[in-house]
């Protein structure tokens, strides 16, 4: 067991964490929820942080592992979903850029926000979930699922500090920083593309 670990371990990339991170981190965009959990809280929702950081957690690992069993259920490859995903982060991003309000609170809202709206769609949605998958077509395991909890991390400092980043960053700074991450988006968006359509070519080629 403990020379199984050391292999899964020695496959461990700083490059390839660090890149899988910054990934997630800009379309799971908690820095960009911030004004939301404030306004969820303001309209007498309950926002827990531990719960938040769980569920997300359970989301993640959970699609990382039977993602790929998902996938083959309906006979698709990898790179296929890597590039319906990238296409989601297209739309993402282009509505981070364009200020288009992707979640709407209707009257059937349950008080408890913490799993609806928070964690799904907003952190754990549809774009986090193909980029996870989009990213493991590319990166070891183990840097993928370091880059999760770290992100995880991150996400449990952030809804527990909503408050406080909101009066030293202020509503100007915290809308900078979701166009910068628009921006990023855009760009990881058209690298997934080409890169997937380019594996996708070549596997069609070599069938021929």
């Amino acid at each position: 067991m403990f020379a199984h670990l050391q292999e899964i371990f020695s496959q461990f990339n700083l490059q390839q964490f660090t890149g899988a991170f910054i990934v997630l981190f800009a379309v799971i965009d908690v820095i960009g929820s911030v004004p939301i959990i404030i306004n969820l809280q303001k309209h007498g929702k309950k926002v827990n942080a531990e719960k938040v950081t769980l569920y997300s957690f359970i989301m993640f690992m959970g699609f990382f592992y039977i993602g790929e069993f998902f996938l083959n259920l309906f006979k698709l490859d990898l790179s296929s979903f890597a590039i319906a995903g990238s296409l989601i982060i297209f739309i993402m991003a282009m509505e981070m850029i364009l200020d288009i309000e992707i979640f709407r609170e209707g009257p059937d809202t349950p008080k408890d926000a913490t799993f609806v709206p928070l964690v799904f769609p907003l952190i754990a949605g549809a774009g986090a979930l193909t980029t996870l998958l989009s990213i493991r077509a590319q990166y070891a395991d183990i840097n993928v699922i370091l880059s999760i909890l770290a992100n995880v991390a991150v996400i449990y400092i952030t809804v527990k500090a909503a408050k406080f980043i909101e009066r030293k960053v202020g509503a100007g700074g915290i809308y900078f920083l979701k166009k910068c991450f628009g921006i990023i988006l855009l760009a990881i968006s058209v690298k997934l593309f080409l890169t997937n359509l380019t594996v996708l070519i070549q596997q069609i080629s070599g069938k021929l």
